[in-house]
């Protein structure tokens, strides 16, 4: 559906057109370091989440924030999806 992948912005944006978000209102959540530095490109607000099995063991978080994500969490509780 887009030409570029991550960490180019391109998926999120079109995923933001089609459900009619705003960019700058947006929040994504992401496991990864592209996904993450796709949402900053993007313009939307990125949260790493390290809930998952790759995470199992307590992995290092950093490379998540250096790609910027604003928060790093590690349970969908947080959202109520628990």
């Amino acid at each position: 559906m887009v030409t570029r992948g991550k960490p180019a912005p391109d998926l999120f944006l079109h995923c933001a057109e089609r459900m009619g978000a705003v960019p700058g209102r947006t929040l994504v959540v992401e496991d990864s370091t592209t996904g993450i530095a796709a949402a900053v490109a993007a313009g939307m607000t990125p949260w790493g989440f390290v809930g998952g099995s790759h995470y199992a063991g307590g992995r290092d978080t950093a490379p998540l924030r250096r790609a910027g994500a604003a928060r790093i969490f590690g349970s969908m509780i947080e959202f109520g999806l628990e």
